[in-house]
């Protein structure tokens, strides 16, 4: 594999504008395919096996209305009533202008008998707009301005939901503030532009083209939009990463005499043998998420997956040739005034850190243990659900219309629950009337509307409003009492079955998701385990290394347990109401984190175990390890954390909460775990740490990431080069 990896990185370094005319030619490619595929992110989910979904395809296939897009557009004055007629002429305009816009499939119209459109005080009201797409355009988003504005002129304050509020959305670049921070660091970490320069334009190219194969993507599968958050978040972070390991590497080879090819094709038959390693874990523990059965939640996976991939590949290809194209001027336009001295290990800040916690290892593995499982300790009230318009910025127009919609007719207005009941033969269609009387009924419902019959009249559907919040955990019990409890009586002695879907959907989903996690969590710490014993010959070290992880990870939720959903310090960040954590963090928190960790671990357990072989003593081998390692995992984490919280700024309460989520846990990943547990247990473990049974051993395949090329490997190479002359 080493030999394999040192003649791609050589043969790229030696034909540099050849490599990156390649790339230049796939990034074109990928484009003209994802144009050509017109694929489109669809950020509907489905929940396979559970009631609501079952209900959910019923209403699809049986009612045809309701399977295109729709969306709602409220309108409020603060003044008079919207039926009167100063206002009534105003909305019926707006309805008409609505009506003729590009798509549109019909326009309710509030003021008929039986729609319960306007509010009791008459202030409120709203119009629900149906279309022909199964996603809306910009131009759907100008017609329904355009009719707005003429509301707005007559004084009726306009809001949008659904689609349209998503469309009108102006969130600011954040990935461009990581990358400003990672220019930064990575001038402190190499000192020079040139070097700088290398891992952010390997990086970028690597993120557009895997971006650019998830919209290829997207045409084959239901990709959510949120993917292409989640794709900037970890293909920015990794992309940098990778390759700042790798210039790491190379520059060493050069200040060490090699020539800039033979440099080039070591690095990454070491470091980039590492980085193949690292990003492989990542991939597959991303697509463990395959074990959620969540189609949505798999597609997301996919397309992480993918962009880490693509990361990997630019990190071995077109990084070797920039280096090759960069030659011995990679260390030019340096900041550094004074040349950097190679410190002896016991001498960098590191490596008399490491030293003083191995000499009181249960000092520190207690103080360490105790601090994580403190932070970790808000995890265990976590409460699942999903993230609503009323958690949006208070200034957009999704949030606005949320809060009319809650104050014109209660606050479970926003969150239906919709009844599906199948009726196989006219004699059941008495059941649809029971069920009508008996939610009516429910003192958790506040109102339900009149059953509508499909064109069969074989399913009947009706509409049920809480008297509780979306994210109420009381909106939940209603679920679960009213499928248990209320509906089998009311349909008792027929055929007929009632299923509930809407905002019931929630509550399957959430509980889908509680039931499937811990079988997730224990695929990927055994898959983990398994692949860094392999690596490290080892059963101590991949054992810790999988607690630490999920100390670190459980660590994490605690905080965003008690920023989103406790509150504490979340108007800091933008945030303005308490939230339940979205179905979909859990795990792609826990698959993304898990995978990044492994990074650190590879590289600074490899650097340990190298130090280890060579000298047999465990102790000096830790300090070692994390002296030489130190300032490139410091700047790698950096770079990740850097990343992750600019997310935060964004107007997305999601994106804030895996921004928050992910660069907290890379923070004590690269502090409190590396820096104090890594040495601490392992001056514990001691020569204990290497154990593996003689048995075991045999069995497992070798696999050396940090072996280089063997020197006959090299004389090879050196032939192949150097034809012998006739």
């Amino acid at each position: 594999m080493s030999a394999l990896l040192y003649r791609l990185g050589r043969s790229s370094a030696r034909h540099p504008f050849r490599v990156i005319g390649l790339w230049l030619v796939a990034a074109i490619a990928v484009v003209a395919l994802q144009g050509a595929a017109g694929g489109q992110f669809d950020d509907s989910f489905r929940v396979p096996g559970v009631e609501s979904q079952r209900a959910a395809d019923i209403l699809k296939d049986r009612f045809p209305s309701h399977a295109g897009q729709s969306t709602r557009i409220v309108v409020h004055i603060d003044d008079g009533r919207l039926d009167d007629a100063d206002h009534r002429p105003t909305i019926e305009r707006v309805r008409q202008q609505l009506s003729r816009g590009h798509d549109v499939a019909g326009v309710t119209d509030p003021f008929v008998a039986q729609s319960a459109a306007v509010s009791p005080d008459g202030q409120t009201a709203y119009l629900d707009v149906a279309y022909s797409l199964d996603k809306l355009t910009v131009t759907q988003l100008d017609d329904a301005t355009t009719a707005a504005d003429t509301a707005r002129a007559a004084g009726v304050q306009t809001e949008f939901t659904g689609a349209l509020a998503q469309l009108a959305k102006h969130d600011p670049s954040s990935e461009l503030i990581g990358i400003g921070v990672a220019i930064v660091v990575l001038l402190i970490a190499f000192g020079s532009v040139v070097a700088m320069g290398l891992p952010i334009l390997t990086a970028l190219m690597g993120l557009f083209v895997g971006a650019a194969g998830v919209g290829l993507l997207s045409a084959v599968m239901d990709v959510p939009e949120f993917s292409l958050i989640l794709c900037m978040m970890v293909g920015l972070g990794v992309g940098i990463d990778y390759a700042l390991f790798i210039v790491t590497r190379h520059r060493q080879h050069l200040h060490d005499g090699m020539s800039v090819e033979d440099s080039a094709g070591t690095a990454i038959a070491t470091a980039g043998q590492a980085v193949l390693f690292a990003g492989t874990t990542v991939v597959v523990a991303i697509l463990g998420l395959f074990l959620a059965g969540l189609p949505a939640l798999t597609s997301m996976g996919v397309s992480v997956a993918l962009v880490v991939v693509v990361a990997m590949l630019a990190a071995t290809t077109l990084l070797p040739g920039l280096l090759g194209l960069a030659g011995t001027k990679i260390d030019k336009l340096s900041i550094h005034r004074k040349r950097h001295v190679v410190k002896p290990a016991q001498e960098t800040f590191s490596g008399r850190r490491a030293h003083h916690v191995g000499t009181h290892p249960v000092r520190y593995a207690v103080i360490g243990l105790v601090a994580l499982c403190v932070v970790a300790t808000p995890a265990l009230s976590m409460r699942i659900g999903t993230p609503d318009d009323g958690n949006a910025s208070a200034q957009t127009t999704q949030r606005k219309a949320y809060d009319l919609l809650a104050d014109g007719f209660g606050a479970g207005f926003n969150g239906p629950i919709q009844v599906v009941i199948e009726v196989p033969t006219a004699a059941d269609q008495v059941a649809v009337g029971r069920v009508h009387d008996a939610l009516q009924a429910d003192p958790g419902v506040a109102a339900v509307t009149a059953p509508v019959f499909n064109v069969a009249r074989n399913t009947a559907m009706l509409t049920v409003n809480p008297t509780t919040a979306p994210q109420d955990e009381a909106t939940g019990a209603l679920v679960r009492h009213l499928r248990s409890e209320v509906l089998p009586i009311t349909v008792a002695g027929t055929d007929a079955r009632a299923l509930l879907t809407g905002q019931a959907m929630i509550t399957d989903l959430t509980e889908r998701i509680t039931s499937r996690l811990p079988i997730f969590i224990a695929a990927i710490v055994a898959m983990s385990f398994v692949l860094l014993m392999i690596v490290f010959r080892s059963i101590l070290v991949p054992l810790k290394a999988a607690l630490m992880n999920l100390l670190s990870i459980a660590a994490a939720y605690g905080v965003i347990v008690a920023v989103f959903q406790w509150g504490w310090g979340n108007h800091l960040i933008g945030v303005e109401h308490t939230m339940p954590i979205n179905p979909f963090a859990p795990l792609m928190m826990f698959a993304i984190l898990f995978g990044l960790s492994m990074d650190y671990e590879v590289f600074l357990l490899s650097r340990i175990r190298e130090e280890y072989v060579a000298t047999g003593d465990s102790h000096q081998s830790v300090v070692t390890g994390l002296s030489s390692t130190a300032r490139v995992i410091t700047s790698a984490a950096l770079i990740m954390m850097s990343v992750f919280a600019a997310f935060v700024l964004g107007d997305d309460p999601t994106g804030k909460l895996f921004g928050v989520g992910l660069a907290v846990a890379v923070l004590l990943d690269a502090t409190l775990v590396r820096m104090v547990l890594v040495p601490a247990t392992m001056s514990l473990l001691g020569r204990a740490n290497w154990w593996l049974p003689t048995w075991l051993d045999k069995i497992l395949p070798h696999l050396d990431l940090e072996a280089g090329p063997k020197d006959a490997d090299v004389v090879d190479i050196e032939a192949e080069r150097e034809p012998v002359a006739a």
